[in-house]
């Protein structure tokens, strides 16, 4: 039974309840060993005892950081493998510069891996001479023979004989990234076919990819190919190969694809789930038009920096049916008028979209969102309206009416949303006469120390109770008179509130009691933030993690001390222009908490921030 209830907090909560008691602690690991829980190991020699109590409970998904070719770091690799290798089944050691002979020995102490994140190792690859014995390449086919996802995205170094020699050792390989690859293209007769024997040694060529695609055809369910460059030929090559039927497709900023080789793909491949198109820029709404006719099962929809999409593209979307994630952000031609009406008319009760992102789509305006938001339905869970600068409170009050549901909310750089929308009230006379009134009487209404809650006319930012993370940066027209009010969220998680230049002390106290739970909190350049509110905050905030209060100009030493004595999870702090600061302040709070991984104090002291040459 305390494994079920505690199964219903948030990971960081679970963690806190082990410390309880041993009943409470083994209640805890359940949840704690599922296998989409990663943990964040940093390679010295200071994480040695948690690797082995981390072995003692049967680990699965670990990651890396700080790996390079010290003896200290082979230390740790080597107990990585001896405690935590035998059931480890997802290990990243993205961004790593691991020696071969360290890589080896980790390896070849895992023998359940289905998933290894190489992205960024390049001092694997360097040399070409990875798996290059063949006593070792056969130990270690022994070892991933169930390897079924490999991400090799970035590595500079890569070529045709390193991948073949690494790809063979994982024969059961279902997903495959090449992320920003360098690929070379070569079409024409004279090349002719190509077979293992042929394998460059210094370039990584489409040529030897197709024939790994060829020869996977049959088991190859995912594929990563963004930002290499493929060209429109190369897509059509990769579409029609006998008995591929991939399911996922990342194509980002593949800037030569054409329509008609997207049209091509749509056809060829009618089992896609997940496409991802953004930036290919030369893509127009015809693109958009063959993946609504071609993909009748897609579930996910990047299209993100399309700048030639229009909203008579849009009106092909009613036809993917059980589309569950859109994200048309910096579509600049794209109004909503279209999109609301594909929505509305598609055949489906209630509509399956849970993500919708339309950020930096300048053309967006009230009336599209106002007949947008009812036809997106009570699954709707992420909804990012960032840098539609023309957005009003109308559009804010439809969001609370209709989508309660919402986990996520970003309105970044609305800056025309003022007071009166959050608060769900009528919008305020505009006779000059009056025009201070509603001011006031709104500071009246939020600062009310007995009233805990506001008296709307309409809906309120308080409809959204499950809201785990908001984002009203410079939404510079809001004050303490709503943010104090509304912002009373007990599953919060992340806030940011930067660039708010009328926050101050009192919406700070009032939010740090509203919003308890907060792990993430953006505060830079709230100008008016002083030592003395945060002494009233910081013991409300006993979860955060991350803090950013850069260029908070009234913030001294005494608001470290504050955070240090109250903040005891803090990991990443950001106090980067705050002239109050001093390094001698810093460096004491470092010795208070040495659990903070990274402090951003970037032109603290008031230091010049001219450039002299």
């Amino acid at each position: 039974m305390l494994t079920y209830i505690l199964s219903f907090l948030p990971l960081s909560d679970q963690k806190e309840a082990s410390l309880v008691s041993r009943a409470w602690y083994c209640a805890a690991q359940n949840a704690l060993r599922e296998t989409n829980v990663r943990y964040n190991i940093p390679v010295s020699s200071a994480s040695l005892p948690a690797i082995k109590s981390l072995g003692l409970r049967g680990i699965s998904c670990i990651s890396l950081t700080n790996v390079d070719g010290s003896p200290a770091s082979h230390q740790v690799l080597q107990s990585v493998a001896y405690h935590l290798g035998p059931h480890l089944q997802s290990l990243c050691l993205s961004g790593g510069s691991p020696t071969e002979a360290s890589f080896m020995a980790l390896i070849l102490g895992c023998p359940a891996l289905r998933t290894l994140d190489l992205s960024g190792c390049n001092s694997l690859f360097t040399s070409g001479t990875l798996l290059a014995q063949p006593e070792m390449a056969q130990r270690v086919r022994k070892v991933l023979h169930g390897l079924q996802e490999l991400n090799l995205a970035g590595l500079r170094d890569l070529a045709d004989l390193s991948f073949n020699r690494l790809s063979s050792c994982a024969p059961s390989l279902e997903r495959l990234s090449l992320a920003y690859c360098h690929l070379t293209f070569e079409f024409g007769p004279a090349r002719g076919s190509m077979g293992p024997q042929d394998s460059c040694p210094t370039l990584f060529s489409f040529q030897n990819l197709l024939r790994f695609v060829k020869e996977r055809a049959g088991r190859l369910r995912a594929l990563d190919l963004s930002g290499t460059g493929l060209l429109p030929e190369a897509l059509q090559a990769l579409g029609q190969v006998a008995g591929l039927q991939l399911q996922e497709l990342s194509l980002h900023s593949c800037r030569d694809l054409s329509t008609e080789s997207v049209a091509a793909l749509c056809r060829q491949q009618p089992g896609l789930t997940s496409l991802d198109l953004s930036g290919c820029s030369e893509l127009a709404d015809g693109a958009l038009l063959a993946v609504s006719l071609g993909l009748q099962h897609l579930r996910r929809l990047s299209l993100r920096k399309l700048q030639r999409l229009t909203d008579a593209g849009c009106k092909a979307l009613g036809g993917l049916q059980e589309l569950r994630s859109l994200d048309m952000a910096e579509c600049c031609l794209v109004s909503g008028r279209e999109l609301a009406q594909a929505l509305g008319s598609a055949c489906r009760a209630p509509p399956p979209l849970a993500s919708l992102s339309l950020a930096y789509c300048s053309s967006l305006k009230d009336a599209s969102v106002l007949s947008l938001i009812p036809e997106l339905g009570p699954n709707l869970r992420v909804l990012d309206l960032s840098s539609c600068v023309v957005l009003t409170n109308r559009s804010v009050q439809a969001i609370c009416t209709y989508l309660t549901h919402l986990s996520i909310l970003r309105l970044a750089w609305c800056k025309e949303l003022r007071d009166w929308g959050l608060l769900g009230l009528g919008e305020p006379s505009e006779a000059p006469a009056q025009g201070i009134q509603p001011r006031l009487e709104l500071e009246h209404q939020a600062m009310g120390p007995k009233e805990l809650s506001p008296k709307p006319q309409g809906p309120s930012l308080l409809m959204l109770r499950t809201l785990q993370e908001l984002d009203l940066t410079a939404c510079s027209k809001l004050t303490d008179a709503s943010l104090a009010k509304v912002l009373q969220f007990p599953q919060l998680r992340r806030l940011s509130l930067s660039l708010l230049p009328a926050f101050t002390d009192t919406g700070l106290v009032a939010v740090a009691r509203g919003c308890p739970s907060l792990e993430h909190l953006v505060l830079s350049h709230c100008s008016l933030l002083s030592d003395e509110g945060w002494a009233q905050a910081a013991s409300s905030w006993p979860r955060l993690q991350h803090l950013n209060l850069s260029s908070c100009s009234q913030l001294t030493e005494q608001t470290l001390d504050t955070i240090g004595q109250a903040c005891k999870q803090l990991r990443v702090l950001d106090v980067a222009m705050c002239p109050g600061i001093s390094m001698a302040a810093i460096r004491h709070f470092q010795a208070q908490l040495p659990q903070v991984t990274c402090i951003q104090s970037r032109f603290v002291g008031g230091a010049d921030l001219t450039l002299t040459l």
